[in-house]
C-alpha cells in the first residue's frame, strides 16, 4: 500500500483542516462593537475579517501591504497574526488613529508581536513611488465605495450627521477616490492605484480587493464586477468569497410597489501576480 504524501504547505501555516474551511465560497462574518476611537471613521474594516485573510494567504514573518489603510485594521490584523505590515492613509487623523492603536496592540500582545515591523504613513495611494516599500507578500484592501458616502439617504448617514464627533464622509480632499463624483473617473483612478502595486509585489503573491457592488438613485453599479474585470487585465482573477452580513436590520425598501433589495454582502476579489 502506498504511504500517504505528507501535507506540504507553501503558502501559510495553516493546518489542512482550516485550509480547507477557508476554501468555501462565501463566509458569515459579524465583527465586535467598533473600538471607541474609531467610531469617527465611517466606514471600518473589521480587523477580525482581516486577521482570517493575512493568515491564509501569508506565512508568519512576511509582510502585508494596504495601500488604503483607514484607521488601521489591517494592520492590527498584522500585529495578532505575527506579520509585518505597512499601511498608507490619506487622512492624516485617521493615520494619527491608526499609530495609537497599533501602540496600544503593541503593548497589549508584548513580545514577539510587539517587535514587529508595522508602519502607518500618511500619504496618497495614488503616488506609490513617493515611499520606499518593501517587496510585498500579499496586499490586502477596501476601497472606498465610489462616492457612496455622500449619499443622503442612508440612516445610519443621518444619524452621523447629527454628531459633530463622527465623519459623514473621509475627508474634503480632492485627491480622496471617496469624493469623485464621477463613476468612470473613479474607477480607473482605483484600478490604477491597484496596477501600480505591481511593482513592489513578490511573484504569485495575492491582491485581495473587498468591496460591493453600489446602489445609487435607485441604479445598481456594478463596482465589484467592474474592478473583477479591468483588474483582471493586470492580475489573475483567481476566485471570489462572499462575506455575508447577516445580522443587520432589513429595511423595508419600496414596500408593497417595487423590489428594492438589502445589499448585506461584500465580495472578496482574490487576484493573483503571475509574471
Amino acid at each position: 500500500m502506498a504511504k500517504k504524501r505528507a501535507f506540504r504547505n507553501r503558502m501559510n501555516d495553516l493546518s489542512p483542516k482550516d485550509w480547507i474551511k477557508f476554501q468555501k465560497s462565501w463566509f458569515s462574518h459579524n465583527p465586535p462593537p467598533r473600538h471607541k476611537d474609531v467610531l469617527r471613521h465611517p466606514a471600518k474594516f473589521p480587523e477580525t475579517l482581516a486577521q482570517e485573510f493575512i493568515e491564509f494567504f501569508t506565512k508568519s514573518g512576511q509582510v502585508v501591504f494596504d495601500p488604503m489603510v483607514g484607521t488601521g485594521s489591517t494592520l492590527l490584523a498584522c500585529l495578532r497574526s505575527g506579520r509585518s505590515g505597512f499601511g498608507l492613509e490619506l487622512n492624516p487623523a485617521y493615520a494619527e488613529i491608526a499609530r495609537e492603536l497599533i501602540d496600544e496592540e503593541r503593548e497589549l500582545l508584548g513580545p514577539p508581536a510587539s517587535e514587529l515591523n508595522v508602519e502607518v504613513i500618511n500619504g496618497d495611494a495614488a503616488n506609490l513611488q513617493s515611499f520606499n516599500l518593501p517587496q510585498i507578500d500579499y496586499v490586502l484592501t477596501s476601497p472606498p465605495y465610489w462616492d457612496i458616502l455622500h449619499a443622503r439617504g442612508a440612516e445610519t448617514q443621518r444619524q452621523r450627521r447629527d454628531s459633530s464627533e463622527l465623519d459623514v464622509t473621509y475627508s474634503d480632499d480632492p485627491a480622496d477616490l471617496g469624493n469623485i463624483a464621477d463613476y468612470d473617473e473613479f474607477l480607473d483612478r482605483l484600478v490604477q492605484i491597484y496596477t501600480d502595486l505591481k511593482s513592489y509585489m513578490r511573484p504569485r503573491s495575492y491582491l485581495t480587493v473587498i468591496l460591493k457592488n453600489v446602489k445609487k438613485k435607485g441604479t445598481i453599479y456594478p463596482l465589484a464586477w467592474d474592478v473583477a474585470r479591468n483588474l483582471a487585465d493586470v492580475y489573475t482573477l483567481k476566485d471570489e468569497r462572499i462575506w455575508v452580513q447577516d445580522n443587520i436590520p432589513l429595511a423595508p425598501y419600496g414596500m408593497g410597489n417595487a423590489w428594492v433589495s438589502n445589499i448585506h454582502h461584500h465580495y472578496c476579489l482574490q487576484f493573483r501576480f503571475e509574471p
